[in-house]
């Protein structure tokens, strides 16, 4: 019992953070059942089966408070599908994931490194210019990023959030709310086709189904007050913090892709969290100027 509420807690955790910045539940949660011995496999298939329930419950909390960009659904889920049955057939047949993942993961985490401090600078830092200027996105870009990232999300036990959600951020053409309420809301498709190829290659008794169960409790208990968070952030907060986490999860193994160890990273991870607390600042400086502007701007 004290297991169970324990893994309950940390479900509870993942979703309240992936529900609230669009990305980490399955990182986290994978990370944390590898960290207690479960292999890699039934790790990433426990997660996915749970994550059935809670994107279920995420999308229909971000849809009902108006956080989720319908039109693209359809252009990411459906690849994200695919992509998550074939990510979890090849993890079951490579039984590993240091089979692949010392090849991609590197070449992942630079990108999303970069990527990150990019999100980082358009939402904290710019003054002039407006984060978000919304406009259409081409479904020849949305379904290869589903593609990818749901291949990704399986074949990890998480990549679904951390890869599209802030590649749509760096477009500037969606608002934060509705990148996160779309890419939580789509991710249910990734997830039950990620846990169908699992079902599919693993025997029904290998799953770990309290594991299951206890992720699936946190989770569905987070996923409203998440949903609810992101409807009343605004956009630069939400992007500031979004840009901030990417770079916290990635720097570790950017680092050693790079070659910095010792002295030099732990100066590079200091620096990093300084940064993002200058970043967090600033855009909060810069709300409440714009507010000010505008408060000036109206008749009295």
């Amino acid at each position: 019992m004290r297991t169970f509420i324990l893994l309950a807690l940390a479900g509870l955790g993942a979703q309240l953070v992936d529900g609230s910045l669009g990305m980490a539940y399955g990182v986290s949660s994978t990370t944390l059942l590898l960290f207690v011995g479960i292999a890699p496999a039934l790790a990433s298939a426990a997660v996915h089966i749970a994550e059935v329930g809670t994107t279920a419950v995420s999308g229909i909390s971000h849809a009902s408070f108006g956080n989720v960009d319908w039109s693209k659904i359809v252009w990411m889920a459906i690849p994200g599908g695919i992509g998550g049955f074939l990510g979890a057939s090849a993890l079951v047949w490579a039984s590993t994931m240091e089979t692949t993942a010392g090849y991609v993961e590197p070449v992942v985490a630079i990108f999303l490194f970069l990527l990150g401090a990019y999100v980082l600078a358009r939402f904290a830092f710019r003054r002039h210019e407006r984060p978000v200027n919304v406009r259409p996105i081409s479904r020849r870009f949305l379904a290869p990023l589903g593609l990818f990232a749901g291949f990704l999300d399986a074949m990890g036990g998480g990549g679904w959030g951390p890869i599209s959600t802030p590649t749509l951020l760096s477009s500037g053409r969606m608002e934060p709310r509705k990148i996160i309420g779309t890419v939580d809301t789509s991710e249910f498709v990734v997830a039950l086709c990620a846990s169908l190829g699992f079902l599919f290659s693993l025997s029904f008794a290998e799953i770990p189904w309290q594991v299951v169960g206890a992720l699936l409790a946190g989770g569905v208990v987070a996923a409203p007050v998440a949903a609810f968070i992101v409807k009343m952030l605004p956009t630069r907060i939400l992007g500031t913090a979004v840009g901030g986490v990417i770079l916290l999860v990635n720097m570790q193994t950017f680092f050693e892709a790079v070659g910095l160890s010792g002295v030099l990273a732990t100066i590079g991870y200091f620096l990093i969290v300084g940064i993002w607390a200058a970043a967090i600042v600033f855009a909060i400086a810069a709300i409440r100027r714009d507010r000010a502007i505008s408060a000036e701007g109206q008749p009295a």
